[in-house]
C-alpha cells in the first residue's frame, strides 16, 4: 500500500511540474488557475510522500518519488512542451527507471 501511495505521490509531482510549466506559458487569470493547480498537486504529493515514509525508508522513498517525478516530467516536456528528444536523453531516462526499479527490489 505504501508503495502505491509513493507512486501516486510521484504522479502528483509530475502534475505540479506540469502546472508550473503551463503557468509560465500563460498570463492573467489563466496563469493563476495553473498556479492553483500547482499548489494543489504540491500539497497532495507532499502529503502522500509523508504518509509513505511512515513505513518506507526515507532515502529510498525520496529517491523513488523524485525519480518518478523526473521521468514523468521529462515525458511531459517531450510530449506537451515539445522539448528535444535525442539518444542520450532517452538513455539516461531509462537508466533512471532501472535505478528506481532496483531500489524497489532492494528495499523493504
Amino acid at each position: 500500500m505504501n508503495w502505491l501511495l509513493l507512486i501516486i505521490a510521484g504522479l502528483f509531482e509530475v502534475g505540479f511540474a506540469t502546472c508550473l510549466g503551463k503557468a509560465r506559458e500563460t498570463t492573467g487569470s489563466t496563469s493563476l488557475w495553473w498556479m492553483a493547480g500547482f499548489f494543489a498537486c504540491l500539497s497532495v504529493s507532499m502529503a502522500l510522500l509523508y504518509k509513505a515514509t511512515q513505513a518506507l525508508p526515507i532515502g529510498t522513498a525520496y529517491a523513488v518519488w523524485t525519480g518518478i517525478g523526473a521521468f514523468g516530467t521529462v515525458l511531459i516536456g517531450i510530449f506537451i512542451f515539445k522539448e528535444p528528444v535525442h539518444f542520450w536523453r532517452l538513455f539516461f531516462l531509462f537508466t533512471l527507471i532501472a535505478s528506481i526499479i532496483g531500489l524497489k527490489f532492494v528495499s523493504a
